[in-house]
């Protein structure tokens, strides 16, 4: 008896500012290079998703799709789109991903998924991403707990404002450390976790000096965390 071919999951990360996409095999190590192009401007549904369609032509056969998206998913549907175009309020993105190419797909959070691609599974952990704006997301014994703390009202504004690109082209590098510093001390004192993430394309300006328990992760997570999406599958 013929053993059954590897499952081969796709991985897309939708930002704000890049497109992303790999494949991944079924313990979530990479099978492709990293491939990025620039988020479309605007960034519509129709605009985003032929971005989307160059990315997959260029991927070999895959199995399945695991997809993070910039804001709040329910019953893959996209319910905010701070980042992106308002057309993507209310736009069923699981649905008419499946549809259009043919493979089973989940779409979750991308700071859900790129959590799940840096957590140690133990605790209550979190994630802040730090890039075209603010994404957030809680674990407890390696179970999502949806959280969107980037528009949660902090100091005059947001956290997102502070913390997102806005907030770091109006304050500059060193306010812009100096604020996250302050972020980071809110939330240990908020929510009590035993180990912090920080990932996004803006980490890389981070002069802080950090305790073992907070940790830079890759922005590779956000990709590598596709598999996690497929658990409960056997």
């Amino acid at each position: 008896m013929k053993n059954a071919q590897p499952i081969v999951t796709l991985a897309v990360d939708i930002g704000g500012t890049g497109l992303k996409m790999l494949c991944l095999d079924a313990e979530g190590k990479p099978l492709t290079e990293r491939l990025r192009v620039p988020t479309p401007d605007p960034p519509t549904p129709a605009r985003l998703l032929a971005g989307l369609d160059k990315l997959r032509a260029q991927m070999p056969e895959f199995d399945r799709v695991s997809v993070g998206y910039p804001g709040v998913i329910k019953k893959g549907v996209v319910l905010t789109a701070a980042n992106l175009d308002p057309k993507w309020v209310g736009y069923a993105l699981e649905a008419n991903l499946k549809k259009r190419w043919k493979k089973p797909v989940r779409v979750a959070n991308d700071a859900a998924v790129q959590g799940l691609g840096a957590i140690q599974g133990r605790g209550i952990e979190m994630i802040i991403t730090l890039g075209t704006g603010m994404g957030s997301c809680l674990f407890t014994d390696g179970h999502v707990c949806p959280l969107e703390l980037g528009h949660h009202p902090w100091l005059k504004k947001t956290y997102e404002d502070y913390l997102g690109r806005r907030g770091l082209k109006k304050y500059g590098v060193k306010k812009w450390n100096k604020l996250l510093r302050k972020a980071i001390a809110q939330t240990q004192a908020t929510f009590s976790w035993d180990h912090l993430y920080l990932g996004g394309g803006n980490t890389k300006l981070i002069t802080l000096q950090f305790r073992p328990n907070v940790t830079i992760v890759s922005n590779l997570d956000g990709l590598l965390g596709g598999v996690a999406l497929w658990r409960d599958e056997v």
